[in-house]
């Protein structure tokens, strides 16, 4: 059985839920990455941000990037996977959820991040193109 922690990305950057989209862009470009945590002042996770979501929820509206808080897009309980689960269920909690990167946890600590290519890389081709085809639906 290969778990979650097999496959993650560990020693996760996060972005915390004060910086503005400013800085949280620039860390995304600084780690070539296209998605960081957000995490709390107190270091627990908030949710999660992309540099779709800069774009589509701040910069789309007429928001100001220099301003708006990384926090403010982390949108409800994020979804996450334990550490020790097993990667089918990380599977089966992405194509549920339609995301494409989970946060990894340890009791409640961060310790990874698991993506569709991470999990892509230890299936079959054919189990492969089912997950991207599940996870991508509309």
């Amino acid at each position: 059985m290969t778990l979650a922690r097999d496959l993650m990305t560990p020693d996760v950057t996060c972005v915390k839920e004060d910086q503005t989209l400013v800085e949280a862009a620039r860390m995304l470009r600084d780690l070539d990455v296209g998605a960081l945590p957000i995490c709390g002042n107190d270091d627990r996770l908030k949710g999660m941000l992309t540099d779709r979501d800069i774009v589509v929820k701040c910069l789309a509206d007429g928001g100001d990037p220099a301003t708006v808080t990384a926090g403010s897009l982390g949108e409800g309980k994020p979804v996450t996977i334990g550490a020790d689960d097993d990667i089918r269920e990380a599977l089966e909690t992405m194509q549920q959820h339609q995301v494409r990167r989970l946060p990894v946890i340890d009791g409640h600590d961060l310790v990874g991040i698991i993506s569709q290519a991470d999990i892509a890389l230890s299936l079959s081709a054919t189990e492969t193109a089912e997950t991207v085809a599940e996870i991508s639906e509309d």
